[in-house]
């Protein structure tokens, strides 16, 4: 009786909840039941396949090196030049590896005077620019890191707000790979106020026309509605959660820059609202404070491009998951970026130089659904470690999205951790084949200062990471990772078609057992994403001991946590 009770208390106090959030949004001009789609965290509702690519950076996958596996907040400008040099003196740079990351710290707490990002004043006392010189001199290309929040992972200053002016900054510094982290992270919410009306004038003048809610066309739940307390008694409400939209047609005389003022009701909210004005295709961001609503009715400002004629003005806000948030956010930084290295370019007269753009928001909002139209590569989970089941783990999540890459649009299930942690030579070896079939990004996590020792230990981890079979299989430039074809028992079959119309085949033994199996090539045929026609006469070369032989089946002895791994050939 006493546990009915307290049932009926709970569900009592949910109704009511329910019911005062319901008309509270109401009263606020926002849909309550658009809201509510909101609970699908990680899907994106926004329709982006019109947005056009991410198209600077990389097409193939980035090889090279990041600080922060093993040295995370402590580097400085000596030790990356350090690494540089081993890069060249291991024999990396001449494998491919290019990149030398400075991942997170790299920063001083303080922007400069100008409001820009500015290296740590002490442990990077030359400058990043003067960095990227040194680093350039030595063949090799300089990348850089900050984060979609309000500060970085290590509290320092990130680039939410700031995209267009760090942009630029690193353009100025010549840095070819940046990575965006998802750290103080703050999502973009899918409400609205109420908007009374948006006056347009050009700068230094008065008012010249007024968008008001009777000149709107309206589309889905979108609506002209009366408020009593604002001055003009009407307001455009139900704009939140992709409910609907307000569009208006304005005339004028001269294109220019003209100045919005966008009047709104204001609420008690301790959180930025949203809404996007759609300026003959132009998306221009609008975000209203947070505030205590003293009065009743607030104004934001912003400047916005017209064209002489018939300009077209729609009010929406398209935000309804978190999702929706992170690819408005990541994508309003890819732009910047390819905004910035142009007009470093045509500013100094120089051809561009790309940026790879890396998303890394660690999988949250499935970006390997919508980041081709952000940036290079997205990261498919959290942070990797030099531990066996974190590389399972990854393996397992990313090689299941083969689909989604292609040149210049990459899965990357983060950094290498080959040389790290109590790995074994065969766990190393399959760590790196199965990146490589993947079409990952090679980004070394290790210190390969210690490489250049010439120990046995350091040769054994130069000659897996070097191992040029592998390397071509990773930059093949139809960038069309491996997809699981067959498994026996523990043992993963997964293979990749190549540019030249070869394919690579690997077995991956996920025991700790040993495994012995058989693949039979013809069933290859049957794989309609590696487009082959026959596999008679084909060659076959191991990738790891270079054995060739001909035969039409693969018989593979593959050790606990090992791999085989072969291409085939058929011209």
């Amino acid at each position: 009786m006493i546990f009915l009770i307290i049932l009926l208390v709970i569900i009592g106090l949910a109704v009511v909840g329910f019911l005062t959030w319901f008309f509270s949004t109401k009263a606020d001009g926002n849909c309550p039941l658009c809201a509510l789609k909101a609970i699908k965290l990680r899907q994106t509702t926004i329709d982006y396949e019109h947005d056009e690519d991410y198209i600077g950076g990389s097409k193939t996958p980035i090889m090279g090196w990041s600080s922060w596996n093993t040295m995370r907040n402590h580097i400085d400008e000596d030790t990356i030049v350090d690494v540089a040099r081993a890069m060249v003196s291991t024999g990396l740079a001449d494998a491919g590896y290019k990149y030398v990351n400075l991942d997170d710290c790299w920063q001083s707490s303080m922007r400069d005077e100008n409001g820009m990002l500015q290296g740590d004043l002490e442990t990077f006392p030359s400058g990043i620019p003067a960095l990227t010189n040194v680093v350039n001199s030595m063949g090799l290309k300089l990348g850089i890191y900050s984060s979609n929040g309000t500060l970085t992972c290590e509290d320092l200053p990130a680039s939410l707000g700031n995209e267009v002016l760090d942009a630029k900054t690193f353009a100025s510094w010549g840095v070819e790979f940046f990575k965006y982290d998802f750290c103080h992270h703050e999502n973009i919410i899918g409400k609205t106020p109420i908007i009374e009306y948006i006056s347009i004038s050009s700068k230094g003048e008065r008012e010249c026309l007024r968008l008001t809610p009777d000149k709107a066309k309206y589309t889905g739940r979108a609506m002209a509605v009366t408020v009593k307390d604002l001055p003009t008694k009407k307001g455009i409400a139900f704009l939140n959660h992709n409910a609907g939209k307000a569009s208006f047609v304005v005339n004028l005389e001269q294109s220019g820059e003209y100045v919005f003022t966008i009047h709104f009701k204001k609420l008690s909210s301790k959180k930025k609202q949203y809404m996007q004005l759609d300026v003959n295709g132009e998306i221009y961001e609008v975000f209203f404070p947070p505030s205590v609503a003293f009065t009743a009715d607030a104004r934001v400002q912003l400047t916005v491009r017209l064209l002489a004629g018939e300009n077209n003005i729609t009010l929406q806000n398209p935000v309804v998951t978190k999702a929706d948030s992170e690819y408005i956010q990541y994508r309003r930084m890819g732009k910047a970026l390819e905004n910035g290295a142009n007009l470093w370019a045509v500013y100094n007269n120089t051809p561009v130089k790309p940026i790879t753009y890396s998303i890394c928001e660690w999988g949250t909002g499935a970006p390997w659904k919508w980041g081709a139209k952000a940036g290079n590569m997205w990261r498919t989970t959290h942070d990797i470690m030099p531990k066996w089941f974190s590389i399972l783990y990854i393996y397992k999540k990313t090689i299941a999205l083969y689909k989604y890459a292609s040149p210049g649009h990459i899965n990357d299930p983060d950094m290498l951790e080959v040389g790290n942690g109590n790995l074994s030579v065969d766990e190393n070896k399959s760590h790196f084949t199965l990146w490589c079939m993947m079409a990952a990004p090679l980004v070394l996590g290790n210190d390969i200062r210690t490489l250049t020792d010439g120990s046995k230990k350091s040769q054994v981890i130069l000659n897996i990471v070097t191992n040029s079979e592998l390397i071509a299989i990773d930059q093949d430039s139809l960038v069309k990772p491996a997809k699981i074809i067959a498994k026996r028992g523990s043992v993963d079959i997964m293979a990749r078609p190549l540019e030249n119309g070869d394919v690579a085949i690997c077995f991956f033994n996920k025991s700790k057992s040993p495994k012995t199996v058989e693949y039979e090539l013809n069933d290859l045929k049957e794989d309609k994403y590696l487009n082959l026609t026959r596999t008679n006469s084909a060659q076959i070369k191991d990738l790891w001991t270079d054995e060739v032989f001909h035969k039409d089946s693969i018989r593979a002895e593959i050790k606990p946590h090992g791999v085989k791994a072969y291409r085939i050939s058929l011209q």
